[in-house]
């Protein structure tokens, strides 16, 4: 089947071996293609939503806080403020007077009745639209309350969500370096860019603590506000999800000289090397025996049972598009691991670097695609003949309309799928997605 692609974005797609490489990236979504990126604002809220302890107040329309109202399956193993989604509810008045009264009134009765240990206030795009000053606002009411209020500058109707994360980021990186650093280890580290889906968070920390290295904050996964003020005296900072906190990583190495390691706890290659990479860096005998350690007893319990479905998944084809290009070089390797064919590939927010990796570690036939639409999204599909589809919320309809298996790496599953145990749930549910007998009765497979 011939993929329908629109003419203006035949430059974002490329298929390894048939021509030479030269995607385009990073640029604006084409108006009308209906592209799968979100907005600033929903790439900004995904980041800080987890801090459990924080106040998130959205100053927009009821709209923007009912579309990402608990939009992480972030888990909390303490307060749970954030699962509260609250909004100023601007309104016609509002748009032509301004809402700043509103704000400041909202952030008070919501301060007084919650006392969290700040308040993130984020603007949407009618706030860009009317010039709402949240600086001032923010600036205001923090002074009066002794609360930290921190403006997010997530407004923007043509910006996607990498915008969001960088005003995120900033954001973030005003509440570090205002806490104490008393009793950090010297072999100490930050947990940047991982949410804690599914208590995926907790699974990596309980690694760092069998290797003797201490967790001084996750940013942003069942964060805390006193540990993100206290980060600045971690040695080192792991990056997970490389777009979402990859600006904040780099304002602490400038600000504060900690270097950071691009890391992922998907798939066993890139999560024993993420444990390695921590061991070398700190050039400690007993760390490093630890290490090792770990990573043999995991991968002797985990080898046996991937046998097993490796068996009925060898040659099946794969499909991956995602928000991060990390979390898709770690999917190729998994899916290399179970000898299936990754035929498809792409991401939301990838840039040239990222591509000319993916386009390395991939197969000649593979299609890389950048911010990609469902009609070309279908279209790969039934070209590829794909076995299983694998990304987020907004693909899953694609996948089942086409009667293609389907798995949730997005951030609203419940399922862990990072670490070695992770994998092996990754691996039992490609397993018996791909195997399930529907797809018999599926009409491209049986016409």
């Amino acid at each position: 089947m011939e993929s329908v692609i629109f003419k203006e974005r035949a430059d974002q797609i490329h298929r390894k071996g048939e021509q030479p490489f030269a995607l385009t990236c990073d640029r604006e979504s084409l108006a009308g293609a209906v592209s799968q990126r979100a907005c600033v604002f929903c790439g900004s809220r995904v980041v800080l939503y987890p801090i459990a302890d924080a106040l998130h107040l959205v100053h927009g329309p009821i709209g923007c806080a009912a579309y990402t109202w608990d939009i992480r399956g972030a888990l909390s193993s303490g307060p749970e403020l954030h699962r509260l989604s609250f909004s100023t509810d601007l309104r016609e008045r509002d748009v032509i007077f301004g809402g700043e009264e509103k704000l400041k009134k909202a952030l008070y009765e919501l301060i007084e009745r919650y006392r969290p240990k700040a308040a993130f206030v984020y603007s949407t795009c009618i706030v860009g639209i009317i010039g709402d000053d949240l600086e001032a606002v923010s600036k205001g009411v923090a002074a009066e309350t002794g609360i930290p209020v921190l403006p997010v500058q997530s407004e923007g109707f043509k910006g996607n969500k990498r915008a969001g994360y960088e005003a995120a980021c900033k954001a973030l990186s005003r509440l570090v370096g205002t806490g104490d650093t008393t009793g950090i280890s010297p072999f100490s580290v930050n947990i940047l860019g991982d949410f804690n889906l599914a208590g995926e968070i907790w699974i990596i920390r309980r690694y760092f603590e069998r290797m003797g290295v201490q967790v001084v904050a996750n940013i942003t996964g069942d964060g805390r506000v006193d540990d993100i003020r206290r980060a600045h005296g971690a040695a080192l900072n792991l990056v997970q999800c490389s777009g979402s906190t990859m600006e904040l990583a780099r304002i602490m190495k400038e600000k504060y000289g900690i270097p950071f390691h691009r890391v992922s706890y998907f798939g066993l290659e890139d999560m024993s090397e993420a444990l390695y990479s921590v061991a070398r860096f700190f050039k400690d005998d007993g760390i490093m025996r630890k290490t090792r350690e770990l990573v043999r007893d995991e991968l002797s319990v985990l080898m046996p049972e991937l046998e097993k479905y490796r068996k009925d998944l060898e040659g099946r084809r794969a499909a991956i598009y995602v928000g991060g290009v990390f979390k898709a070089f770690s999917l190729v390797k998994a899916f290399r691991l179970l000898g299936m064919k990754v035929v498809m590939v792409g991401t939301q927010s990838g840039t040239r670097s990222d591509y000319e990796e993916l386009e390395r570690i991939t197969d000649d036939g593979t299609i890389i695609v950048d911010d990609s639409n469902p009609l070309e999204l279908s279209s790969f599909l039934m070209e590829k003949d794909v076995d299983i589809f694998v990304g987020g919320v907004k693909e899953r309809p694609i996948a089942y309309k086409l009667g293609v298996a389907f798995c949730d790496h997005n951030h609203e599953r419940k399922v862990a799928l990072e670490g070695f145990e992770g994998m092996l749930n990754f691996v039992r549910e490609v397993h018996s997605s791909v195997m399930s007998p529907v797809w018999r009765f599926a009409p491209r497979r049986n016409p």
